[in-house]
């Protein structure tokens, strides 16, 4: 795993957990990690980050509507 380091403005009173969580969570929202992969770089069980996904907007389903309509086309 790559380690980053960011300076981040100190008006944002973010600490280096709470970038892991918004990294981790927008990258899994693009679906460029798996929840698994997500929950890794943010510190926290699979189960955690699921649960932490909708204090963010973020949907655990994490498919396109495209997906949904073609599947109900399908059916």
């Amino acid at each position: 795993m790559k380690t980053l380091t960011l300076n981040i403005p100190d008006e944002l009173d973010l600490n280096s957990r709470d970038v892991a969580l918004l990294v981790s969570t927008r990258l899994y929202e693009l679906g460029k990690l798996s929840l698994g992969q997500a929950a890794d770089v943010a510190g926290l069980s699979k189960r955690a980050f699921a649960e932490l996904l909708g204090s963010y907007d973020v949907s655990i389903f994490n498919f396109p509507a495209s997906d949904l309509s073609r599947d109900v086309s399908n059916a």
